[in-house]
């Protein structure tokens, strides 16, 4: 029987668990909790593996509606583009993303456009080898227009570097195009109604490699909603590419361990791009 929780314990669970819900992540590690371990080295937890008394704090922190309700859903399955249709020419991706973003226009479609400064609709170079795709517009990127330009850009450039490329080598995109309130995660009638967006980029673009940041990334890519623990270090096939899952940036800010989990992620990329870090043979 697992040993009762001590209210430092507890807190520092609680303050843990808020933390992941508000990256968007509702799936944790199978790892139980060891009562000899200090809290900064207790795993994020799957609420079934974890004492009874722990279940009852992930219980105490859900919104009142059902969780059901807040469950993103599968996406709806978009076919890729047929085998037989040639893809976009690298000189014409360009007006082929800009036919995608008029399209979008000044959008309406879906409640998030009423706090909107500005659309976020992609960066980077349309004829990249590597695409990432994030969650959705933070503060700085609602101010800017252009994804991954706070905090979590200025790490993910650092990922990007590290790679042994440029951020204008790659291009950057998200599941919605629009900032949710407070950063919260995108409801499933936000992310179903603007997704198509994305994959309408991702047909244009057609990088070798794909880059999954977090959890909602993968879900509505993948159109399943597994933990992210099962998902990541292998490489999964996706509309005639390859796609990989990792963490997201915003995620590694803040629990900067896993930065080493995550670059084993992009080493698969890396692996699968043929290329080699900085410095290296």
């Amino acid at each position: 029987m697992a040993q009762p929780l001590d209210q430092a314990t507890r807190e520092a669970l609680v303050e843990r668990v808020r933390f992941y819900r508000e990256l968007g992540l509702t799936e944790f590690y199978r790892r139980a909790i060891d009562p000899a371990l200090g809290v900064e080295q207790v795993e994020p937890l799957l609420a079934e593996a974890v004492s009874a008394q722990a279940a009852g704090l992930f219980a105490e922190l859900q919104p009142a509606t059902s969780h059901e309700e807040h469950t993103i859903p599968a996406r709806k399955n978009f076919p890729a583009p047929p085998q037989a249709l040639e893809a976009t020419p690298p000189a014409d991706r360009a007006a082929a993303l800009q036919l995608i973003r008029d399209d979008i226009g000044d959008c309406t479609r879906c409640a998030l456009h009423k706090g909107r400064n500005k659309l976020v609709f992609g960066d980077g170079d349309p004829a990249a080898r590597l695409m990432f795709v994030g969650e959705g517009p933070g503060a700085d990127e609602d101010a800017q227009g252009i994804p991954f330009v706070g905090r979590a850009g200025q790490l993910l450039n650092n990922m990007i570097a590290a790679m042994g490329l440029k951020r204008e080598e790659v291009y950057i995109a998200n599941v919605v195009k629009c900032r949710p309130p407070g950063n919260r995660t995108p409801e499933p009638e936000e992310g179903n109604t603007c997704s198509p967006f994305l994959f309408r980029q991702i047909d244009v673009v057609r990088p070798q490699v794909l880059v999954a940041l977090g959890a909602t990334a993968a879900t509505y890519l993948l159109g399943q909603r597994q933990p992210l623990a099962g998902l990541r270090g292998r490489v999964h096939a996706f509309r005639g590419m390859q796609l990989i899952v990792t963490y997201h940036p915003a995620y590694l800010l803040r629990d900067p361990r896993q930065k080493k989990e995550a670059w084993a992620d992009l080493q698969i990329a890396m692996r699968e791009l043929g290329l080699k870090a900085p410095g290296k043979e």
